[in-house]
């Protein structure tokens, strides 16, 4: 039996999210400016980002006001509830600036540190995925009603199409990517689809096989991760650690553990 409080904290987070995809979706201008840039030049901060996340954190705040937050663009707030909301108010901001559809609002609960509740809003697919501990793992779209989630069987790990992501620092990135190419041929194909908690939702989705990145911070994997595992994946990081900015991985059962190792012994978590 789902407990009250998590079905509480879902329905706050899908609202949240419903309103800052809309948000984003019909207030992008057309002259879309960069506000500012983190860890690189081509790490952009858009000014619809900081939008979407005080419309997030203020609805947070009216409504619970005595949780804390993390959020992406700076939100951060300690709270008293033992309830922390882990924010990314525009997962695949690049994306979003040049105008492809691949962008989602990420919103999570975590209570005394454990994710409870998750939803990752695509309002350019027209679908939203979301989850609640112990629940099972849901998504709404162009079908009638809510569709219950569910990762595919695992094929051979050769047969396994794999998603990964890659930082925005230049040495970080050049690593990654060899990285890929050893995988490459060992897998079905690779896709690189810019938003990392899409990609955790395609794993929950039977999108995709598996899903792995390194340099992810909470924000980015904190809902999609309870997602996925909800719909049967595995998730992680390294062996016997979950998932990090050191790395993060999700995929089938029977492909997660083959594709651990791989990265494993290619060093997939070093720069």
């Amino acid at each position: 039996m789902t407990d009250p409080l998590h079905s509480e904290l879902l329905e706050l987070a899908r609202q949240a999210a419903r309103r800052a995809g809309e948000l984003l979706r019909d207030g992008r201008p057309a002259d879309l400016a960069v506000a500012a840039t983190k860890s690189s030049p081509v790490d952009v901060v858009t000014e619809m980002d900081i939008a979407a996340e005080k419309l997030i954190t203020g609805l947070i705040a009216e409504r619970r006001p005595d949780d804390g937050v993390l959020g992406e663009e700076g939100a951060a707030t300690e709270g008293t509830s033992g309830v922390r909301w882990v924010v990314d108010p525009l997962d695949g901001t690049v994306n979003y600036l040049y105008g492809l559809p691949s962008w989602a609002v990420s919103i999570a609960a975590e209570q005394d540190g454990e994710t409870v509740a998750g939803v990752v809003a695509a309002p350019m697919r027209g679908e939203t995925y979301y989850a609640v501990r112990g629940g099972g793992a849901w998504a709404t779209g162009a079908w009638d009603g809510a569709r219950r989630l569910a990762c595919r069987p695992a094929p051979p790990l050769e047969q396994a199409l794999i998603s990964t992501g890659f930082a925005y620092v230049a040495g970080v990135r050049a690593r990654q990517a060899e990285i890929a190419g050893k995988v490459i041929p060992l897998v079905r194909d690779i896709r690189r689809g810019g938003s990392a908690a899409i990609d955790l939702c395609d794993v929950a989705a039977g999108r995709l096989d598996g899903y792995y990145e390194r340099g992810l911070n909470p924000w980015d994997y904190a809902a999609g991760d309870l997602i996925a595992r909800e719909a049967g994946a595995l998730t992680g990081g390294r062996p016997s650690r979950r998932p990090s900015r050191e790395l993060t991985i999700a995929a089938a059962p029977g492909v997660f553990e083959p594709l651990q190792g791989l990265l494993e012994d290619f060093g997939a978590w070093h720069d």
